[in-house]
């Protein structure tokens, strides 16, 4: 499995991570259906070899850091977590906005304290859609970001469903690690931005990796991975890992079975032809 090195920083993880946030209750909300199998997974995958977790203290709310620390803490050397801070749940599961600056030092607190950690490894900033109107400035809150960083409660910072100009305009005020967005072997738009962040040398970290499948995408995937013998999860994370050097996988599961196959992806070889398939899936529409 292969490694990144997040810039600027001391921080090298493999690029099959694990994203922490199905261990949650439906909608993301309350505590899991079983805690017990919740944390046997966050064990299993550090055991295989996973130093990337993903989360955040509004998934639950706090309930997954709270998994997490139960299963994993005291932390293993070189196990980066990574948090973002910009929401907040609502009674209802409802997912709000929460970018005021006492909102993001409250956030930045919360995590600590439920990961038990005294500096959080890195902190994404998480707008855009629907939480924000797309393009929207960035700078008042990434500034309250750079200034705690400063103060030493945040090592390194990252930026969620962020265009270019947001990543440049972040860049302006503090170096930026990764940015994670939606994208996948259907879901294309991001490919200038791929390319711009890897000659950088900035992880790009990609969520929902079987998300916004048109139809026809999907009945293409599932052909092209019953053609291997694999399935279109582990198809479509093996594509994201031959996309570009920089791309950092979280696929994320609450069962053990789901966290085998998503690891063992990993290691698919994907032939010439098979990559030229897969790139044609993004053109296609029902």
């Amino acid at each position: 499995m292969t490694s990144f090195t997040f810039p600027g920083t001391s921080i090298t993880v493999r690029r099959m991570g694990y994203g922490a946030m199905q261990l949650a209750g439906p909608h993301v909300f309350g505590p899991p259906r079983d805690r017990a199998a919740a944390i046997a997974v966050l064990r299993e995958a550090v055991e295989r070899g996973v130093n990337h977790i993903d989360t955040s203290d509004f998934y639950g709310p706090h309930v997954v850091n709270q998994l997490i620390k139960e299963a994993l803490h005291p932390y293993p050397t070189g196990l980066a977590l990574v948090t973002k801070v910009g929401a907040k749940r609502g009674p209802d599961a409802s997912w709000n906005l929460a970018q005021s600056k006492q909102e993001l030092v409250d956030a930045v607190d919360s995590n600590l304290r439920h990961l038990g950690v005294e500096a959080l490894d890195v902190v994404n900033l998480r707008v855009g859609p629907p939480l924000m109107a797309e393009g929207t400035s960035i700078a008042p809150q990434f500034s309250v970001l750079a200034d705690l960083q400063r103060a030493g409660k945040i090592r390194h910072l990252g930026l969620s469903t962020v265009n270019a100009a947001q990543v440049a305009e972040a860049q302006a005020i503090a170096p930026v690690v990764c940015v994670q967005n939606l994208y996948n072997v259907a879901n294309r738009k991001d490919d200038a931005l791929i390319d711009q962040l890897a000659a950088q040398g900035i992880a790009y970290v990609p969520y929902f990796p079987l998300g916004g499948f048109a139809p026809i995408q999907s009945s293409a995937l599932d052909h092209l991975a019953a053609s291997v013998g694999r399935t279109p999860m582990q198809v479509a994370l093996a594509w994201l890992l031959h996309r570009a050097p920089n791309l950092l996988l979280i696929p994320g599961t609450s069962s053990l079975a789901h966290l085998r196959e998503n690891l063992a992806a990993a290691e698919l070889p994907l032939s010439p032809e098979l990559l030229a398939q897969l790139d044609a899936i993004g053109g296609q529409r029902a």
